[in-house]
């Protein structure tokens, strides 16, 4: 290098980098025609880690606090690059940034349901979400592993390999637990503590400590929620023939109540509430055996010449009054009950 470049050359005096935007990991502070002043200064603030990579290798690690960069302050840098009589600065290293502060509320959930094994219900498809927490706790394996040489480097750009992580974590986690699935859902607090234990090692290697990792919520598919919702209801009811016998005694007024289908539908109506009532009164009559056969029906009058008037005998040809009802024979004129003319 002559002398005229070496005058020509910008120098940097402060090294410092504040985040202009949320979500950053990674900064590479530009390099690009400086070099770095012998006695400049570096500025690592709280929550930032930096670090000095010489011809690709990690050379120091600086935490929080003021640095004067000398020959003595970086005696790695200095063993790499030595000063010479050219003019060259010793420090031509690149300098990255990290952010170390916590990255909170990172989503996490279940694209698909994790099948596994349970006690109750045998085999089930567990579905899940919920937030974690982590920060970045050892920049130079962060920066060999993750970041590289990349000039900027976001949350996003991990945040994929962290939840598909998470979600194979958790189906290791839910298969070894043999813990059934009412159980997990009462204490989702023990079973995110459970899982985070099991990660600990996976985010140590990237470089990253997760600080927290939280459980918001543990369902089944629809279609299994709805058996689940069942038996629970039967359980809460406990006697089914009680609850038959009451169910029963709730129908009596709507099917007395029926018309539909007009006089006939009305008749039908009737007839079925009377039946049913007869179930009730046999079932809930106190002093009898509630498993003993129905008495047997009256045989009804021998059948003989009906009067006048009077109601059909049964199987003869019919109709129905249109006052009140009731069958009288189709050549009838007069209701017999009601004294209403017939057509």
């Amino acid at each position: 290098m002559s002398l005229r470049d070496f005058i020509a050359k910008q120098w940097i005096d402060v090294i410092q980098w504040t985040e202009s935007e949320d979500g950053v990991l990674a900064y590479r502070y530009p390099m690009q025609d400086m070099e770095i002043q012998n006695g400049g200064s570096l500025t690592v603030r709280e929550s930032q880690m930096a670090a000095f990579v010489n011809e690709g290798k990690v050379a120091d690690i600086f935490g929080p606090g003021l640095y004067k960069l000398t020959t003595q302050t970086l005696p790695i840098l200095t063993y790499l690059q030595n000063w010479d009589k050219k003019f060259q600065s010793p420090f031509k290293s690149d300098v990255y940034f990290f952010s170390t502060r916590l990255q909170t509320n990172q989503r996490w959930g279940t694209a698909t349901p994790i099948t596994i094994r349970d006690k109750d219900f045998g085999m089930v498809r567990l579905r899940g979400y919920g937030i974690y927490s982590w920060h970045i706790s050892d920049a130079k394996a962060f920066h060999t592993k993750i970041s590289g040489t990349r000039e900027i480097y976001h949350v996003a750009d991990i945040e994929g390999q962290l939840r598909n992580t998470i979600i194979g974590r958790m189906t290791d986690a839910f298969a070894q637990s043999n813990v059934p699935f009412l159980d997990m859902a009462a204490n989702q607090v023990v079973l995110g503590q459970k899982i985070a234990e099991g990660m600990n090692p996976m985010f140590t290697d990237l470089g990253l400590t997760l600080d927290s990792f939280v459980v918001e919520n543990l369902s089944l598919p629809e279609e299994l929620q709805k058996m689940l919702d069942t038996r629970v209801g039967m359980n809460m009811l406990g006697d089914m023939n009680k609850y038959t016998q009451y169910q029963v005694a709730n129908s009596l007024p709507i099917a007395a109540a029926n018309e539909s289908g007009g006089i006939a539908g009305l008749g039908v109506g009737l007839g079925a509430g009377l039946t049913m009532a007869n179930v009730m009164t046999n079932a809930l009559r106190p002093g009898e055996n509630p498993g003993a056969p129905p008495a047997a029906p009256v045989a009804p009058p021998p059948a003989g010449p009906a009067p006048t008037g009077a109601a059909p005998v049964a199987g003869a040809e019919t109709k129905f009054c249109m006052n009140c009802g009731k069958p009288i024979a189709r050549a009838a004129k007069f209701c017999p009950e009601c004294g209403n003319a017939q057509p």
